[in-house]
């Protein structure tokens, strides 16, 4: 069985560890963990993992965020993945921080990433790892939130959180959505 993890953010040094870059953060501690590297390949850094048996593909879109269903539609084609084996990590601002809830469908929720993917692949029938990220900003100021870094604090925090959603895409791929959802979405 193979699944495409797709880790959403944007390329370049500027977006490098910003609350909207947190899929790409995950996306690299779960390469790194499974003693995979990362290569520069059509539309997305590329990397292919084995973990118990489970074959993942894994992708960070270089296309930016707002264009991120053009790389999501290439692989899913390209590697003929299924949507139901297509897995979505998503920085989610109408969770408190850390908070984590797997999804297996629904709206974007005003997400220019997954609007994109949905536009693009035709459908909104695919899981998605949403990551809180909180929403503690001054009124108009949520694209400054957004493309920040985590303040001091939330980076304490950061390790074991990204750890337990590396540990969530594990589940979801070895014993299925159904259980992880029970797990993971408390």
């Amino acid at each position: 069985m193979k699944y495409l993890i797709v880790g959403l953010g944007n390329i370049g040094p500027d977006y490098a560890h910003t609350r909207h870059n947190i899929g790409f953060d995950i996306a690299d501690e779960l390469v790194k963990g499974l003693g995979g590297s990362f290569d520069n390949i059509r539309l997305a850094y590329y990397s292919e993992v084995s973990f118990k048996g489970k074959k993942l593909h894994v992708i960070k879109p270089t296309t930016f965020m707002n264009l991120s269903g053009k790389a999501v539609n290439y692989w899913m084609k390209e590697l003929k993945i299924a949507p139901e084996n297509v897995l979505v990590i998503v920085d989610d601002l109408a969770l408190p921080l850390g908070k984590l809830r797997l999804k297996l469908q629904g709206s974007s929720a005003g997400h220019n990433g997954l609007k994109s993917i949905e536009e693009v692949c035709g459908g909104q029938n695919y899981a998605r790892l949403r990551f809180g990220i909180g929403n503690d900003y001054p009124k108009g100021r949520q694209v400054d939130f957004v493309l920040g870094l985590f303040d001091t604090n939330e980076q304490l925090e950061l390790p074991a959180l990204i750890d337990k959603s590396v540990e969530l895409i594990k589940s979801f791929v070895t014993i299925g959505p159904a259980h992880t959802m029970t797990a993971f979405n408390k």
